[in-house]
């Protein structure tokens, strides 16, 4: 079976750091463009980083900038997602997606574009 699971989330301060796991399973990670995106209470989707182990290609949202750093092990089959410099904004519920391509940013927002979709971890930020 297809499995995305995500963890490593939590409550944390301001300025504390996280990092998030994503576990890959009934498919090998490298082969797809590997995506974390997030969701806050009571708003829609965000994506938030962007991954392709065969391309080297990255890419994150301009907010996250700077803090967040996304990285792919194949041996462990393992995405992750580094968060330094935490802030309230960043609270969210945190999944790990899989699609075969680099979606258009328009699209990276919807769940039904992904091919694989985590169930999430949450992070809260908070003083």
């Amino acid at each position: 079976d297809v499995q995305l699971v995500e963890s490593g989330g939590g409550s944390v301060q301001p300025g504390d750091s996280l990092k998030l796991s994503c576990v890959a399973s009934g498919f090998s990670a490298s082969n797809y463009w590997m995506y974390w995106v997030r969701q806050a209470p009571g708003k829609g989707l965000e994506w938030v980083s962007v991954t392709n182990s065969g391309s080297g290609y990255v890419s994150w949202r301009t907010s996250v900038y700077g803090r967040f750093s996304i990285s792919l092990d194949n041996a462990k089959n393992t995405l992750y997602l580094e968060m330094n410099s935490l802030k309230p904004e960043d609270t969210a519920t945190y999944h790990c997606a899989a699609a075969s391509s680099l979606l258009p940013v328009s699209d990276r927002t919807s769940a039904r574009a992904y091919t694989y979709w985590g169930q999430g971890t949450q992070v809260t930020v908070s003083a």
